[in-house]
């Protein structure tokens, strides 16, 4: 097993590197013919070896969405000896707030948070207000509670008026969603580094951990450069969640995983990330 860095998150231990699930559910985020693509080769058997790749490489936490499909290949994964813990996400195409939070609590979740796109769609209709009865529904389940988001303006919000575990930052805001959360595959995402920009600069001022997300751009970025961006703006009690796609490499993981432990290491030896 490699040697990977852990963090203290609230009560919880996690590795630094989080595995996402977006690919095993085919939201690739690159198009319709993309998402059907992951979901064709993301069977059951693929994604439960997946997660064993990832737990052999000292991975500890995968997040994902708490649909029938997650929580079944969950299930078959932790019967079958395996031990990554669960960060669950609220999906509104499926239920409200209060039945993914129960599934999540019922499907063995140990933090949830509420979905991004719902918290820009709630930012923009004025109702993040009703966000708290949602985060105190999680911690009553025994959950850490968080919510996620694209928009800064979520966390200026939520640093004011929420009482909260955790944060999901995305570094980008690729998609405007005023009026519903929910994600519609083939839906045109433009990625611009401003975005980026402007939530690295926010994560520095919040109050709670952050995960970091959509480093990559949904592939579109060079790994690399998107890692050493991660890693120079990660505060000691942060994390970056990154989803894989072994179709296009078998070695994915490994290579992440090395080329994210470089870009801590250089980090640590160097400067910060300027916004």
């Amino acid at each position: 097993m490699r040697d990977m860095e852990t963090i203290a998150f609230v009560r919880l231990k996690t590795s630094r590197f989080i595995l996402g699930s977006n690919p095993f559910s085919g939201f690739s985020h690159q198009g319709v013919e993309r998402d059907n693509l992951m979901r064709h080769y993301f069977k059951t058997e693929v994604i439960k070896a997946t997660l064993r790749a990832a737990e052999s490489q000292g991975i500890t936490t995968v997040l994902a969405r708490t649909d029938h499909h997650v929580m079944r290949f969950l299930m078959e994964y932790w019967d079958e000896g395996g031990r990554m813990q669960w960060f669950a996400q609220t999906c509104p195409e499926v239920a409200s707030h209060e039945a993914c939070i129960e599934r999540a609590a019922q499907g063995g979740a140990v933090a949830c948070h509420i979905h991004g796109g719902v918290m820009d769609s709630l930012l923009a209709s004025k109702r993040l207000s009703e966000v708290q009865a949602a985060v105190n529904l999680i911690r009553s389940k025994g959950m850490l509670a968080g919510i996620a988001g694209h928009d800064p303006r979520v966390f200026d919000w939520a640093e004011q008026n929420l009482d909260v575990d955790y944060y999901m930052c995305s570094y980008y805001n690729p998609i405007s969603r005023p009026a519903s959360g929910e994600h519609v595959s083939g839906s045109e995402e433009v990625y611009r580094d401003e975005n980026r920009r402007a939530m690295i600069a926010r994560i520095r001022t919040l109050s709670r951990p952050v995960i970091h997300y959509k480093i990559l751009a949904a592939g579109r970025n060079d790994p690399r450069e998107a890692f050493r961006t991660a890693a120079s703006a990660m505060r000691d009690s942060d994390a970056v969640c990154v989803g894989v796609f072994p179709k296009d490499n078998p070695r994915m993981i490994e290579e992440d995983l090395a080329i994210f432990d470089q870009a801590c290491r250089q980090s640590r030896a160097g400067g910060r990330y300027n916004a």
